[in-house]
């Protein structure tokens, strides 16, 4: 039985792709920071009578990642990820330090502990959860889209050197989902004082569930970018067919929210 580890599994799109991965067949590790949410999951999958345990783990702490990382593994998902919203000049560079430890530096503890052991057995696959902010020139959230447009590039680039050994490498872009991420984050500034006004005006997110299928399906298929929602395949088209507009239609939108509160 192949088995999947899967990190930020304790809600949103890890706990959902941990319980599509279980209902096809896979051995599920669901790994957390928050270990009591990871064992939740482990839990509802065992009472579907599939194969699931938990574990907590931290992926700024490379010790914890390290630990997952074992010889059977054949599906490795870089999830765990966190959000930081504002206008670049109200953020802090503890901000920053935060979003890059957790969402690009815990993806190179994830690669690091994994792919040598899947070059070794020449099978494997790595699934790093990036963001339509990693396709886009999203604004109002720096750190946040920062950190995905690096994991999009490194997923691609190690992509290109993993195929010579038998290693598939797949970035998942969501475009907006029903997950806890933007109501736990912290958002500073006007944007925070906006925050459900804007939520209130955005369409409806895709469930969890339907974005777990979609990234499941992609891996099958093994492809190198796998985007989710219309949301998401409208910002990758349109940033790689016309930056000019893609950078335009990003202007508007962060001046639409800075005109609230211009810079002091």
């Amino acid at each position: 039985m192949q088995t999947a580890v899967i990190t930020g599994a304790g809600s949103g799109i890890g706990a959902a792709l941990a319980r599509v991965f279980a209902r096809r067949g896979m051995r599920v590790v669901c790994a957390d920071i928050d270990e009591r949410a990871a064992d939740v999951t482990a839990r509802e999958i065992r009472a579907l009578g599939r194969d699931a345990t938990h574990a907590r783990a931290d992926v700024t702490s490379f010790a914890d990642v390290e630990a997952l990382a074992t010889e059977d593994v054949g599906v490795w998902v870089n999830n765990a990820g966190i959000a930081i919203g504002g206008a670049t000049h109200e953020l802090g560079l503890d901000d920053w330090r935060r979003v890059i430890d957790v969402n690009l530096v815990g993806v190179v503890h994830g690669v690091h502990a994994i792919y040598p052991r899947m070059v070794r057995r020449r099978r494997g696959h790595i699934v790093n959860i990036a963001s339509v902010a990693g396709l886009a020139p999203y604004p109002l959230a720096l750190p946040y889209t920062t950190t995905k447009h690096a994991v999009v590039g490194l997923s691609l680039a190690l992509r290109a050197e993993a195929r010579t050994h038998g290693v598939r490498v797949s970035v998942a872009c969501p475009g907006r989902i029903d997950t806890p991420i933007w109501q736990r984050s912290d958002v500073r500034g006007v944007l925070g004082t906006l925050r459900e006004r804007l939520l209130a005006r955005m369409p409806k997110p895709a469930s969890a569930d339907s974005c777990a299928q979609t990234i499941a399906d992609g891996i099958a298929r093994d492809r190198a970018v796998i985007p989710v929602t219309l949301e998401a395949h409208a910002a990758w088209w349109l940033a790689r067919a016309s930056p000019w507009i893609a950078n335009k239609l990003a202007q508007r939108l962060a001046g639409s929210v800075l005109a609230y509160a211009p810079p002091r």
